[in-house]
C-alpha cells in the first residue's frame, strides 16, 4: 500500500520533464500511423482475400513511397528550425509558409509517380481508385504538423488528436469493409483522417504564429535545405518501402499478400526505434559538443537497451511466428510462416543501424559517410532483388532484406572503427 503513493509521486516527477513527455506524444503518433493499420490486418486480410489484400499492400507501399516524397525530411530539419527561432513567432511564421510551399511544389512529382504506377505494375492495372487512394493518403500524412510542434515542444494536444481521428477511421474500416469490391475504401478513410488532422493541425499552428501563402523563393529554400535527409529517406526506401513494390512487378497478388503479410507482422515493432532517434539525435549532438564523456555514457545504455529490444523481438517472432500468422492472416496464408521467420532477423540490424546512424553518426555530421552506406545499400538491395525475385520468389526477397540490413549495420561499424568513434569507446571530440 506505502508503495503506491510513492510510485504515483515517482511518475508524477517524470511527467514534468519535456523530454518524457514528448516521448510519449511520440509515441502516440507512432501508435496511430502504424499500430491502427496492423489493428486492421487480420480482418482486411480475411475479408479481401489474398488477391484483393495483395493489391491492398501494393496501393499501401505506393502511397509510403509517395510520402517519402512529400515529406522531404523536413520532420527532420523543419522541426530542428523550428526549435532554434521558437521564440521568434516571425521566423516560425517562414518556416511554416515556407515547408507547405515545398510541399506543394513535390505534390506534382508525387502525382505524376502515382499515375505512372498504373502501368508499371500488374496488379495495379486499370485499378485508378486504388492509386487514388494512395496519393490521397500520402498528400494527408504529409500535412501533419507534428514536426511544427514538436519542434515547440507542445505535443500534447496535436498527438492525442491525431491518435483519436486515426483511431475513427479504424473503426470505419471494421464498420464499412465488407467485400473484396472496397478494395480501395480502407485508403479512402485513412486519408480522410490524414486530411482533418492536417488541416486542424495547421490551423491550430497559424493561430499561434499566422500563416501567409506560401513564397516560391522561400518553397525552393526548403527543398535546397532538406535535400541531405530526403535522399537519406529516400535512399533507404530502396531496401524498406520498396520491397512490396519490387514483389508486386514480378509476382501475382496473392504471393505479393503473402510477402507483405509477413512484412507488416514484422516491420510493425521497427516504428519504435523512431522516437528514439527523434529524441537521442539532438541530445547527442549537444552532448558531443559539451560533454563528451557523458556522451559516450549515455550512447553505451541506449544502443544497449535497442540492441537487447531488437534481439528479444525477433526471438519472439521467430518462435510466434505460426501462431501470428493463424490469427491475424488467416486460412490461405500459411506461406507467410517461413518469410516471417527470415524477416525477424532485421530487427536487431534495424536497431543497431539505427543508433550507429541516425542517433551517433549524423550527431557528429557524418552525414557524407552515413548516405553513402545507405545508398549503397538501397542499390543492393534493388539489384539482388532483380536478380533473386523473378527465379526465388517471396522467399528470396525476404533474405536480400536480411542481407541489405546486415550490410548497412556492418559498415557503420566498419566506418566508425576506421575513424576512431566507437560510441563505447572513450571520445574526446
Amino acid at each position: 500500500m506505502g508503495l503506491t503513493p510513492r510510485l504515483w509521486a515517482k511518475v508524477g516527477r517524470a511527467w514534468q520533464s519535456p523530454t518524457l513527455r514528448n516521448l510519449f506524444y511520440l509515441y502516440a503518433v507512432q501508435a496511430a500511423n502504424y499500430l491502427f493499420p496492423l489493428v486492421t490486418l487480420p480482418y482486411l486480410a480475411r475479408v479481401l482475400g489474398p488477391e484483393g489484400f495483395g493489391k491492398l499492400a501494393l496501393a499501401q507501399a505506393l502511397s509510403q513511397y509517395l510520402y517519402i516524397v512529400l515529406e522531404y525530411g523536413f520532420s527532420l530539419s523543419a522541426t530542428r528550425e523550428v526549435a532554434r527561432w521558437r521564440d521568434r513567432p516571425e521566423a516560425l511564421q517562414s518556416i511554416l509558409g515556407g515547408v507547405l510551399g515545398a510541399r506543394a511544389l513535390l505534390s506534382l512529382p508525387a502525382a505524376g509517380t502515382a499515375l505512372l504506377a498504373l502501368y508499371l505494375f500488374p496488379p495495379l492495372q486499370g485499378e485508378l481508385g486504388l492509386i487514388w487512394g494512395g496519393f490521397l493518403l500520402a498528400l494527408g500524412m504529409s500535412l501533419s504538423p507534428v514536426w511544427f510542434f514538436q519542434g515547440m515542444e507542445r505535443m500534447g494536444a496535436v498527438a492525442l488528436m491525431e491518435f483519436f481521428v486515426r483511431l475513427l477511421a479504424t473503426l470505419g474500416v471494421f464498420s464499412l469493409v465488407r467485400s473484396p469490391a472496397q478494395v480501395a475504401w480502407p485508403l479512402y478513410l485513412q486519408a480522410l483522417a490524414s486530411l482533418a488532422v492536417g488541416f486542424v493541425g495547421l490551423a491550430w499552428a497559424a493561430s499561434l504564429v499566422g500563416l501567409r501563402w506560401p513564397r516560391f523563393g522561400e518553397a525552393w529554400t526548403w527543398l535546397k535545405r532538406g535535400f541531405g535527409l530526403f535522399f537519406f529517406r529516400a535512399v533507404v526506401s530502396l531496401y524498406t518501402t520498396a520491397n512490396v513494390l519490387l514483389v508486386g512487378l514480378f509476382l501475382p497478388p496473392a504471393q505479393v499478400a503473402l510477402y507483405a503479410g509477413a512484412e507488416k507482422l514484422t516491420k510493425a515493432l521497427i516504428p519504435m526505434w523512431e522516437p528514439f532517434s527523434r529524441l537521442f539525435l539532438p541530445r547527442f549532438s549537444y552532448l558531443l559538443e559539451k560533454s563528451p564523456r557523458e556522451a559516450t555514457w549515455l550512447a553505451q545504455r541506449v544502443g544497449g537497451m535497442m540492441l537487447l529490444l531488437g534481439l528479444a523481438a525477433a526471438g519472439v517472432l521467430t518462435y510466434a511466428s505460426p501462431l501470428l500468422v493463424r490469427l491475424l492472416l488467416g486460412p490461405g496464408y500459411e506461406g507467410a510462416v517461413p518469410l516471417m521467420r527470415i524477416l525477424a532477423w532485421m530487427l536487431p540490424l534495424v536497431a543497431l543501424s539505427n543508433f550507429l546512424g541516425i542517433q551517433w553518426m549524423l550527431a557528429q555530421k557524418m552525414d557524407r559517410p552515413f548516405n553513402a552506406i545507405i545508398f549503397a545499400a538501397g542499390l543492393l538491395n534493388v539489384a539482388l532483388a532483380l536478380l533473386v525475385v523473378p527465379r526465388y520468389g517471396a522467399l528470396g526477397m525476404a533474405w536480400v532484406v536480411v542481407l541489405s540490413e546486415a550490410w548497412v549495420t556492418g559498415a557503420m561499424l566498419g566506418y566508425l572503427w576506421w575513424r576512431g568513434r566507437l560510441p563505447w569507446r572513450p571520445y574526446e571530440g
